[in-house]
């Protein structure tokens, strides 16, 4: 037994020196106030700590996984109502600095549990964790790589289960036909700034007067905002002999788009929407509904975090696209993250452009090859997952509000 008397300001601070110095099985023996100070007397007992660690493993490694996810849930729903009673009990900084204390110990217990969750799961379905393992690697968001390891049986060949994960992820992609070389339409290019709107439209209008000549297609430019945007695109329509419609704003199609009924194919150029910016989806969800034949497709950047890229596909929500395309694919060193925007979204994907040649670097999508570059990427990048990453992320999803 191990005993040690501590002096702080308040016993928040006392407590956070008891354990950063005995270790979160300390026990308090004591606690009072001394001419301003908090004086708390702790003691650890490393004998008992330790006869104490065998017992618990051999109950949590024997209980059923059911049972263990119970018994997770009384543990916090007792520290739980521990706290209400402390914060209850009576006013004043002390019971505050309790109730602090008290989430900072249930915060402390939900990571044993997953720690404890996490090496259960392993010991009880080694297959499955090695499949998590590599999906946490891929960049797969936890709830997708969850799901789609579950759906293998843990019976099995590892060879096999990755062959059963990766055709998981390529049916949850939605992938669109190419509609728009063949039968036409009036296709609005759409998303945040610098996703590659312009190169993308330039791609597919050369590949279009390659298929069926100039005569059918139109090119409008909305994008007002960006320096040099409209000479950049009456340039491309001087190399494919394609009429330029110049606009200051995207609420101006409405009046141009009639003249252009006689075009089988009209691309648009958008502005870069910036987030937060909710003007062009409210333009293009008012133009949508007065104009059946238009089309809005979000443009997306590989190379964009995966939280920037659901912010993007929020944004637009209202307007309902059609589809999108991926660009940047050649610059990406992960593609985990936007697969599972694009998994969670549904949103059927048309193109993806991996470079700056017109129009040779935009090739239709297929869904077994972006997961064979998810991997190719993840195994040249060295990407790893430790222990404690795939803790956070599978340890039995225990999580308590603070």
């Amino acid at each position: 037994m191990k005993i040690r008397r501590y002096l702080a300001p308040d016993l928040r601070q006392a407590l956070r020196q008891v354990r950063e110095a005995q270790g979160p099985d300390a026990v308090i023996l004591s606690t009072r106030r001394l001419d301003g100070e908090v004086e708390v007397v702790a003691a650890i007992d490393y004998e008992a700590v330790a006869d104490a660690e065998a017992p618990v493993a051999e109950m949590v490694a024997s209980a059923p996984q059911d049972d263990f996810a119970t018994i997770a849930r009384r543990t916090l729903a007792e520290a739980r109502s521990g706290e209400v009673v402390s914060e209850a009990s009576g006013g004043g900084a002390s019971n505050a600095d309790m109730g602090e204390e008290l989430r900072t110990m249930r915060r402390l217990l939900e990571t044993q549990l997953a720690a404890l969750a996490w090496s259960d799961l392993t010991r009880r379905a080694p297959l499955r964790t090695t499949l998590l393992k590599e999906l946490a690697e891929l960049g797969i968001a936890a709830d997708l790589a969850t799901t789609i390891a579950a759906a293998v049986p843990e019976t099995g060949e590892l060879a096999a289960a990755r062959r059963q994960v990766f055709a998981g992820i390529a049916g949850r992609l939605a992938i669109a036909e190419d509609r728009w070389l063949t039968q036409g339409g009036v296709v609005v290019l759409a998303g945040s700034s610098g996703a590659g709107k312009t190169s993308t439209l330039a791609k597919l209008a050369a590949r279009w007067v390659m298929r069926h000549g100039s005569r059918e297609l139109a090119l409008v430019s909305c994008d007002g905002a960006r320096f040099g945007a409209h000479e950049q695109l009456r340039t491309l329509g001087q190399l494919l002999d394609v009429p330029v419609h110049a606009l200051t704003s995207t609420a101006e199609l409405e009046n141009v788009l009639p003249a252009l009924v006689s075009r089988r194919l009209v691309l648009v150029d958008t502005a870069g929407s910036a987030p937060r910016d909710m003007q062009l989806p409210r333009e293009l969800a008012t133009l949508a509904a007065k104009t059946p034949r238009l089309e809005t497709a979000l443009v997306l950047a590989a190379t964009t975090q995966a939280a920037a890229l659901e912010d993007t596909v929020r944004r637009f929500a209202p307007v309902t696209p059609q589809s999108c395309v991926l660009t940047r694919l050649d610059e990406a060193t992960s593609l985990g993250g936007t697969l599972s925007v694009l998994m969670r979204a549904r949103l059927p994907l048309a193109w993806v452009s991996e470079g700056q040649r017109v129009p040779e670097d935009l090739r239709p999508a297929r869904a077994l090859e972006l997961v064979a570059r998810a991997v190719q990427l993840a195994r040249e990048c060295g990407a790893a997952a430790d222990e404690d990453l795939l803790v956070r992320r599978f340890g039995g999803g225990v999580r308590a509000s603070v």
